[in-house]
């Protein structure tokens, strides 16, 4: 099985070539011999989206069966074979892919590609019951640690099913349900490995201090052989209007350390100029302690202790502005609402200031600068690009769309979006401490990712 089509772009000095095996595999290189190191990087394109009403968490759970064994590792023997290596090693799952990755020292490369094929060619082999029983009381015991039982947990879960409707592919967050996770069956999980843990529904990158010859070789050697697999059905529409046409409001009182108001608006989708525009509207509005509601209810007003709003780009909906304010000591959430309201008014009449802009500009050009400065982050963004998009070679110019977007334009966007009739609100009040209550809190974790290992 041969590999074709090759192309090259280079961007300040960063290069990405790319490949694609009989099978369907894409693969992208990109060398850098800055350090002796190696990153491989696998997206499989799926996540939450892709499940259906009653089987959620699935692609979550795949997360963790995938580091339970294969044929020829079994156990935990991915994880010993490379932190015995001297390498490093995750997955993480999101609404839409599940992706895993290995930093090695460059020449244990081999090692990594070879653990990630055996993985994808051959888990059905040793995927048995027992197995599938202890990963998910696992993520059972994990829904309850960072989201069930922890102060403001749920939150992320609440917004996201008010914002996306019943039936929609992004109302229910990657972590799942308990009631799905435990209806799951072994059927069900072989089913879902077969159909999407498939070469041709992947992208592998690799990106260091790579001879890109050896490295394809290898690639060809232990992926080729693996065959594709056509059952894959494509996701739901995850198309809504861009703006909800109503505020949707919940007043929770649980034991939280703090009031709280916290608010997710309808959002462009990721890979638009919009998007970018929509970006740069919430680092200037509450992207770290020069942003204007930093300013205004921490530095100014002191209602609030901490005030952050942030973006959750997505490809396949909507994507998510995230606003989230702690308030301080005695303040009231109708205060801070109030001022929150002042502040996003004047913003969408009169837009950032140039200062704003240009710094809003300078925070996301650092943060992608930071993602593409290690070889882990860099074939992250090549194989995001890859999936989502189509085409990796936008990870390496990203930026240059940011940096184009003029003030107006974050203005109208903001104009659009950021408007009471756009969002999902939730108002926390600390409730008085129960005598004997011995309950658990009932609240959520702000990680939209969905949950890593």
């Amino acid at each position: 099985m041969g590999h074709t089509a090759t192309t090259q772009d280079s961007v300040g000095g960063l290069t990405a070539t790319e490949h694609r095996l009989a099978n369907g595999l894409r693969v992208v290189l990109s060398e850098d011999h800055l350090t002796p190191v190696a990153a491989v990087c696998l997206w499989y394109d799926v996540g939450s989206r892709h499940e259906v009403q009653g089987r959620t968490g699935l692609a979550h759970l795949f997360e963790h069966l995938m580091f339970q064994g294969s044929a020829q590792v079994p156990g935990n023997g991915h994880f010993e074979l490379i932190q015995a290596a001297g390498g490093s090693l995750n997955g993480t799952t999101s609404f839409e892919r599940t992706n895993y990755f290995e930093t090695v020292p460059a020449h244990q490369l081999e090692l990594a590609l070879w653990l990630e094929a055996d993985r994808m060619g051959t888990l059905l082999s040793a995927l048995d019951q027992e197995s599938l029983d202890n990963q998910r009381d696992v993520v059972k015991n994990e829904r309850r640690q960072r989201y069930d039982n922890v102060p403001y947990g749920t939150a992320f879960e609440r917004l996201a099913a008010m914002v996306y409707p019943e039936g929609h592919p992004y109302h229910h967050i990657p972590i799942g349900s308990m009631a799905d996770l435990d209806a799951a069956s072994l059927e069900d999980a072989q089913d879902f490995f077969r159909t999407y843990y498939a070469p041709n529904n992947a992208v592998l990158a690799v990106v260091g201090d790579i001879d890109p010859d050896q490295t394809l070789a290898w690639v060809e050697k232990y992926f080729g052989s693996i065959p594709s697999h056509e059952g894959k059905r494509p996701p739901r529409d995850g198309s809504l209007p861009g703006v909800i046409g109503a505020e949707a409001r919940e007043l929770l009182r649980e034991d939280v350390p703090a009031r709280a108001v916290m608010a997710a608006y309808r959002l462009p989708q990721d890979g638009t100029r919009e998007a970018d525009a929509a970006d740069l509207a919430l680092t200037a509005l509450g992207g770290g302690e020069s942003s204007r509601l930093h300013n205004r209810l921490v530095r100014r007003d002191r209602t609030a202790v901490a005030a952050g709003f942030g973006m959750l780009r997505l490809a396949g909906a909507p994507s998510l502005g995230w606003l989230d304010v702690k308030a301080s000591g005695d303040a009231g959430t109708d205060e801070i609402e109030a001022a929150i309201d002042e502040e996003l008014t004047r913003f969408a009449a009169e837009g950032p200031t140039p200062a704003e802009l240009e710094r809003a500009q300078a925070q996301l050009e650092r943060e992608w600068l930071d993602r593409l400065a290690t070889v882990g982050g860099r074939a992250d963004e090549l194989c995001k690009y890859a999936v989502l998009f189509g085409d990796p070679q936008l990870a390496l110019t990203a930026v240059n769309r940011l940096l184009e977007v003029t003030r107006d334009e974050v203005r109208a966007v903001a104009a659009a979006h950021l408007r009471p009739d756009n969002r999902a609100v939730l108002v926390y009040e600390p409730e008085a401490p129960a005598a004997e209550s011995g309950a658990d809190a009932d609240d959520s974790d702000t990680e939209a990712e969905g949950a890593d290992k």
